[in-house]
């Protein structure tokens, strides 16, 4: 089938995806270089969108998420990362947790695993996860800098992916899981990231040109794993999409899955490397 108007054969409307992505790429360069808190307001604003659309998508299969909790643990999270530092993150996950097991108990005793198995979840991902950007963006020196090093090279990967794909992908990585991606389209994010994280490594951060391509090969294998365990999540819940709040993308835990899966390995390799 020939796709429509304005489509691609992988089903997106690309001039819409492209308009989107560079609308939101702006108002993150924008936030981060103004004003640090607002680039913090556009994360929590986005991851919370997020974990709104896992808790419809957990609703629709009787699984009874409470969103309220989980929107405020997460924000604790992600703010008390940036002004506290790791300790502060940790901390404030356990007692989200805690609160959370003892939020669902005083809603009865019925399906309270299931729930809870479920609210944790969201709460590690993308909640906890996310707060790893935070620990990114409080470095003193280079921390609006280590945050563009960190979405360039992940978005890179879904970029070089999509066009390696369309032009060149013929054998399935994982059919079962998601059918379209495929290992000629891994080749394309892998030299993408690589690239990307090498030359953004050395102009903003002064690092060697090495360290940027390792950081982009640790990248394109966490992106990849994270759109995958996306995939596993929406298949198991029965929908084709998260949401359709980025019109050419889907939701926002649909653009949101790579970035939150390379967070904690390019936080750690920026820490130990640069």
């Amino acid at each position: 089938m020939e796709p429509a108007a304005g489509g691609s054969r992988t089903g997106r409307n690309l001039p819409v995806a492209i308009a989107v992505g560079a609308g939101l790429g702006a108002v993150i360069i924008a936030s981060l270089y103004l004003v640090e808190w607002l680039f913090l307001a556009v994360v929590i604003a986005a991851v919370g969108i997020g974990v709104t659309e896992l808790v419809k998508s957990f609703a629709a299969r009787d699984v009874n998420v409470p969103v309220i909790p989980v929107l405020a643990g997460m924000a604790i999270m992600i703010c008390g990362a940036y002004w506290g530092g790791p300790a502060w993150l940790v901390g404030a996950f356990a007692m989200t947790v805690l609160v959370l097991m003892i939020w669902r108990m005083f809603q009865g005793t019925d399906g309270y695993v299931r729930d809870i198995s479920a609210t944790l979840l969201v709460t590690v991902y993308p909640s906890l996860l996310a707060g790893f950007v935070a620990l990114l963006l409080a470095n003193p020196d280079q921390g609006p800098d280590r945050v563009v090093v960190f979405v360039a090279t992940t978005v890179a990967s879904d970029i070089g992916g999509y066009f390696a794909g369309i032009l060149f992908g013929k054998h399935k990585m994982s059919p079962k899981i998601s059918p379209k991606k495929t290992w000629e389209g891994f080749a394309g994010s892998a030299l993408a990231c690589m690239a990307v994280g090498g030359w953004l490594v050395a102009w903003l951060l002064g690092g060697a040109v090495w360290k940027g391509v390792l950081i982009g090969a640790v990248a394109v294998v966490f992106a990849t794993l994270g759109d995958l365990v996306e995939s596993v999540i929406k298949r198991d819940l029965g929908v084709k999409d998260m949401g359709s709040v980025l019109p050419g993308h889907g939701g926002l835990m649909d653009r949101l899955d790579s970035l939150v899966a390379t967070l904690i390995p390019i936080w750690a390799l920026l820490t130990l490397l640069v």
